[in-house]
């Protein structure tokens, strides 16, 4: 009857955590945790922030027990916590109930309240998806982004040899260099730092900077979006595999192929 009765609570539990409402509900204390962290940063009046702290912490409260119940629906406990964001929501869930106060974690317990705004990431599938396909994409992205700061240190060293004496300020030294290339890289008034570096009587100059912009600007960035497109449409396929997979189940083989394999 024990066993009867915990296998009863837990579809029940699983039922609740996987209703679209109770979802949508979520989603919106979320959005509207989001919200009360702008609110907090203006100054208000002392009823009025004593109403927010109240409301604080029946966020925090609901946000507990909203984590209990996903806890309690799983079928295998021990898996839960194999999914990283559900430690990641147990973390912040956890951290949340740290009282703000004057005490010295009172810093630590606004900051978790912030990232609090990070758990829609994990509520929503879809969000959970373009995270998953970001971070399966980082190891692709660091060769191309290693390829791209030799790129960016064989630039900025010919741009101090060059150009140190026409702005020290922006070609001084190899650091501000890079500073400097990147806000070419990213067109913020790039055409004047060009054109001043012309006028000083490197007339070719622009070969430099149109170079530099045709290989970051254009060839690898464009490369890091094919990489980023490619791996969210594996992600995408994998978790199409996946539902497909729990909706049909271990297909069971009929009499005629066992009687094929006996013979």
């Amino acid at each position: 009857m024990m066993v009867l009765s915990t296998r009863k609570l837990q579809r029940f539990f699983d039922r609740v955590r996987s209703n679209k409402v109770f979802e949508m509900f979520v989603v919106a204390v979320i959005l509207f945790s989001a919200v009360m962290i702008g609110v907090n940063s203006y100054a208000l009046d002392a009823r009025v922030a004593s109403a927010m702290e109240m409301l604080d912490l029946a966020i925090t409260l609901f946000f507990l027990i909203e984590l209990s119940v996903r806890f309690l629906g799983e079928p295998q406990k021990r898996a839960f916590f194999r999914q990283g964001w559900n430690v990641f929501d147990t973390l912040i869930v956890t951290v949340s109930l740290v009282p703000v106060d004057e005490s010295e974690l009172a810093l630590l317990g606004r900051l978790i309240r912030i990232f609090r705004v990070l758990r829609m990431v994990s509520i929503v599938p879809e969000l959970r998806v373009l995270v998953n396909s970001l971070l399966r994409a980082l190891p692709q992205l660091g060769y191309v982004c290693l390829l791209m700061f030799i790129i960016f240190y064989i630039y900025a060293a010919i741009g101090t040899s060059l150009f140190a004496s026409v702005n020290p300020m922006l070609w001084g030294d190899i650091a501000v260099s890079l500073l400097t290339l990147f806000r070419i890289m990213t067109f913020e008034d790039w055409t004047d730092v060009m054109y001043e570096t012309i006028s000083a009587g490197f007339g070719w100059s622009w070969i430099y900077y149109l170079s530099f912009i045709f290989l970051t600007a254009f060839a690898f960035l464009n490369m890091i979006i094919g990489i980023v497109v490619k791996v969210l449409e594996d992600e995408h396929q994998r978790e199409r595999n996946a539902l497909k997979a729990t909706h049909e189940g271990p297909v069971e083989p009929n009499l005629y192929d066992i009687q094929l394999q006996l013979v």
